[in-house]
């Protein structure tokens, strides 16, 4: 939607109103005149047939262009993306031994390192981004830092380890985000935040994910905070991995992460394959890098009209031998 931040200049198109109406009494007096005084009988054997049907066209150009001259003028205004240079990012990965599963190629584990390095990569500058991991407990690899590098190389240094304790890893990325406020002057002047959590299976650490260290109460206390978390389910329902010689399923679990998605204020994505991640990680990315802001848009307008002003002129030229 397009609105005007000086509408008042549109009380110009009065003079192009005036303009017409001026052209076109010119033209009848114009002719009028010729009636009144020529001899028809030699008037019509110097004419042609009749008057060139585009001499009128060069002016008609000219009145659009000052039309949206005027409207560029009238400053209008359009939401348009800009990349963000405040916002904090904390990407949290589970590394529990089901992410060890072949489901997704090469692996679960190796799929999201090659995803995340590439959202880590590509993530807008001035964004600080960090990372956890967790599986059992949660160990923060990098604080939140613009320097998006330090997140590729510890993306690299992932191990994986017993137990999925989910609700630990968003308490750790909330402390982290917290202590780099705190650093920042307070949560008044602080930058927007969120979380970004993958994992692919259910809690095991509490058993209860109501508990107060588990994932659904660790997702409540990320919305008091104004602090979503969106989540990736990454897996199939079809995932095993080898323990002891005996292969274990481990399908992923879809309806744990989307409730924290939900009680967090975030957004539930899901991923079957390193492909389908990786245009979550870019969905994310658009998101996060980016901001709407409403901003002037008179650029076209101007462009447009100026180039009908100058074809209305070089037409009066052509046609008309002279200008309007």
């Amino acid at each position: 939607m397009t609105d005007l931040s000086s509408p008042l200049w549109l009380l110009l198109l009065l003079a192009v109103v005036a303009v017409v109406v001026l052209y076109v009494w010119v033209q009848r007096r114009r002719r009028s005149r010729a009636l009144r005084f020529a001899n028809l009988d030699v008037l019509d054997s110097v004419t042609s047939s009749g008057p060139n049907r585009w001499r009128h066209a060069p002016l008609a150009l000219l009145l659009v262009g000052l039309i949206l001259l005027t409207i560029a003028l009238a400053g209008p205004q359009a939401d348009r993306k800009v990349p963000r240079n405040r916002a904090t990012v904390m990407l949290v990965i589970d590394v529990s031994r089901s992410m060890n599963a072949t489901d997704v190629a090469p692996s679960r584990i190796e799929a999201a390192q090659s995803a995340g390095k590439k959202f880590a990569s590509e993530l807008t500058n001035g964004i600080n981004l960090g990372l956890i991991s967790f599986a059992g407990y949660a160990v923060t690899l990098v604080s939140p830092t613009p320097d998006h590098r330090a997140t590729y190389d510890a993306i690299d240094k992932l191990r994986l380890d017993d137990r999925t304790a989910t609700g630990e890893g968003i308490f750790a990325a909330i402390q982290q985000i917290q202590t780099l406020n705190s650093a920042l002057g307070g949560d008044k002047s602080a930058p927007p935040a969120r979380i970004v959590l993958l994992s692919d299976g259910k809690e095991t650490v509490p058993d209860d994910p109501n508990d107060p260290r588990g994932g659904f109460t660790a997702a409540r206390k990320a919305k008091e905070l104004h602090i979503p978390v969106s989540t990736i389910s990454f897996g199939t329902a079809t995932g095993t991995v080898q323990l002891e010689g005996q292969s274990i399923p481990v399908p992923v679990d879809d309806d744990s992460l989307h409730q924290i998605a939900n009680l967090s204020g975030g957004d539930f994505y899901t991923a079957s394959s390193l492909g389908e991640l990786t245009k979550v990680y870019d969905t994310l990315q658009k998101q996060i890098g980016y901001e709407t802001r409403r901003g002037d848009n008179s650029r076209p307008w101007l462009i447009a009209g100026t180039l009908l002003v100058l074809l209305g002129a070089a037409g009066a030229i052509v046609i008309n031998q002279r200008l309007p």
